[in-house]
């Protein structure tokens, strides 16, 4: 995939661009649908696939107060839209004088004249330019001067959802709700966090005899606090593992931490990026009357981890 992370980089337009745009916050099975009809699209007019994603998320400039944590970072992003097969993406660098372009120069401008949209491809509710004055009736009005098509696939539905809508909303209220295994569902995949190893408290292995990754995080949204079946993934290899989220209530220390438990795992992680998903939550944190009795319940977490990790094989 070619990534293009700004338009002035665009040097002529894509031959017969199929092109999808949006923020693609999660890029959910939702967003993965719209890619994969761009691409089919794009195969059966001998085209170009194009998707067009912003960095900073548009709330983050117009509204930073109102901007929710992302279930992706930029570098995840990037990663999983490269997955769909998309041929290019675009990253438009978003700005509030990026957001005071009319629609009318948007698709004029932008789609048409720099990218060669020929294909348009959006979710129902999707608006753009200033003051979202663009919509959907707006590119097929358009379509006409322009001579381009417009896709609106309908939405991709999840009946465990209370709308039946799958959305970056209701992904980030399963994340932090610690449902983990509803979102694996709208996301297609399991809920990964990443970041690198850090010191600890040096309490895991030699007090507990769990040594344990203490991770800080790169990513804004974290599941809710308790303890997780996961897997870690650290130098291109997956490994079983039990992660726990919180504050430690037994030591009473109130440091928040996200802190990861590699089974059958005997190498030095410190400084070293590793990859955690989060496959089902097990339990709350609890705060344990001595050190012997939360050795007991780790070693019970461990079991329940091994079995719901069988599971997922």
């Amino acid at each position: 995939m070619e990534l293009i992370e700004h338009l002035d980089n665009i040097k002529n337009p894509f031959r017969n661009a199929v092109i999808t745009i949006g923020n693609f916050d999660g890029v959910h099975i939702g967003h993965q649908a719209l890619f994969r009809e761009v691409v089919q699209q794009a195969e059966m007019i001998n085209g170009t696939s194009v998707g067009m994603t912003f960095e900073p998320h548009p709330i983050s400039v117009l509204s930073a107060e109102r901007r929710p944590p992302l279930i992706t970072l930029y570098e995840q992003k990037v990663e999983l839209i490269e997955k769909t097969g998309i041929q290019v993406l675009i990253c438009v660098p978003f700005t509030l004088e990026f957001a005071r372009i009319s629609a009318e120069t948007f698709v004029e401008d932008i789609l048409v004249r720099r990218i060669g949209a020929k294909i348009i491809v959006v979710g129902p509710d999707y608006t753009f330019g200033a003051d979202r004055t663009g919509d959907v009736e707006f590119l097929k009005e358009y379509s006409k001067r322009f001579d381009y098509d417009v896709i609106v696939p309908d939405w991709i539905q999840a009946s465990f959802t209370r709308s039946g809508r799958i959305s970056s909303t209701r992904i980030r209220e399963c994340v932090m709700d610690g449902r983990v295994a509803e979102a694996r569902h709208l996301l297609g995949r399991f809920y990964q966090i990443r970041g690198t190893v850090v010191s600890g408290r040096n309490r895991g292995g030699k007090l507990l005899g769990f040594p344990t990754a203490n991770i800080r995080l790169h990513d804004e949204l974290c599941p809710r606090n308790g303890v997780y079946a996961v897997t870690a993934e650290y130098n291109g290899k997956t490994y079983q593992a039990v992660a726990n989220i919180g504050y430690s209530p037994t030591f009473d220390d109130r440091i928040y931490t996200v802190e990861v438990h590699l089974l059958d795992f005997n190498q030095d992680l410190y400084n070293q990026k590793i990859r955690v998903n989060f496959i089902e939550r097990i339990r709350d944190e609890i705060k344990f009357s001595s050190i012997d009795a939360l050795k007991q319940q780790i070693q019970a977490d461990i079991v329940e981890t091994r079995k719901i990790l069988a599971n997922h094989k």
